[in-house]
């Protein structure tokens, strides 16, 4: 199980691939480093609606399993191999931090040194 939190940038329309099965895709931008990463995820059957209640521009919370999966192609019996992002839970971000035992941030000047002094050896 993994999550990540960033911002939804497409959310497209549900496909209905088979009789049996169905699928929705969604990116979201993860700008917590330099270059920002646009993480592409699929919701499938039952949780395809699990989109519904967020609007593009929306900081999201996707919780995902990494699935793997391999396929044989007819024409050459060359063995593929194809990886996707498969979303299980949704949460617009800050909604779990509303427990109602409140965090605290650590106490930031406890671990800094006198002006002066440091620990570093160089």
């Amino acid at each position: 199980m993994f999550n990540i939190t960033g911002t939804l940038k497409v959310k497209n329309a549900e496909q209905q691939v088979s009789d049996k099965f169905r699928k929705r895709e969604f990116v979201i931008t993860d700008s917590s480093s330099q270059y920002p990463q646009h993480i592409s995820f699929q919701l499938t059957q039952d949780k395809c609606s699990l989109i519904d209640s967020c609007k593009v521009g929306d900081e999201i919370k996707v919780f995902f399993n990494l699935r793997g999966r391999e396929w044989k192609s007819p024409k050459d019996n060359e063995m593929k191999y194809f990886n996707s992002l498969e979303a299980w839970k949704i949460e617009k971000a800050g909604a779990a931090q509303s427990s109602s035992t409140p965090v605290s941030e650590p106490d930031v000047t406890s671990f800094s040194a006198s002006e002066g002094e440091s620990d570093l050896p160089f």
